[in-house]
């Protein structure tokens, strides 16, 4: 019981980072993490340097087996999580048992991912499939690059609302 209460005050006092390594989740250098959905097993996911999970992110180790165990008592199965360098997870992805995802690679929001995805490639829908290049997506998105990184939130937002509906990708 105090184990239990011990991991839910950490699970809401430490970042997303720290509470997914204190789970056991290996995490590179750089990343950006805003889920806290490590599923069962985290120490069963690697993710690598430079990466962004978004929010509503979930990482699933197992499942299935429950409908197995009438059969076979003891019957569980899991797959490792492994998630290359320079990654980008959109929100409410779904990450099945057994994933690799290459790196330099987006995946797109709301997608469930149920097989590896290879790297240099943007992966969309459910389920994720590779829909381009990394390098065609770079073809794609260039033109509308309005260089406000490193701008505050107020700056941003004063010069989004002056820009030129030409600057915004249409779809």
């Amino acid at each position: 019981m105090i184990r239990k209460f011990v991991q839910i005050l950490k699970k809401y006092s430490m970042s997303h980072e720290e509470y997914g390594r204190f789970l056991g989740v290996k995490i590179g250098k750089g990343c950006s993490i805003k889920t806290r959905n490590f599923g069962m097993e985290p120490y069963l996911i690697e993710i690598g340097n430079n990466v962004q999970v978004t929010n509503g992110v979930s990482f699933y180790n197992h499942g299935g087996a429950w409908v197995l165990r009438d059969k076979y008592p003891d019957f569980d199965f899991f797959g490792k999580i492994k998630i290359g360098n320079n990654v980008y997870i959109g929100n409410y992805v779904l990450i099945m048992p057994g994933v690799t995802i290459g790196d330099n690679v987006i995946i797109g929001a709301g997608s469930i991912v149920t097989k590896s995805i290879p790297a240099d490639s943007v992966a969309v829908g459910v389920p994720a499939r590779v829909v381009s290049s990394l390098t065609e997506y770079e073809k794609r998105v260039i033109p509308f690059n309005v260089n406000t990184k490193s701008m505050t939130n107020d700056e941003k937002r004063a010069f989004l609302l002056k820009l030129d509906d030409a600057y915004f990708v249409k779809k």
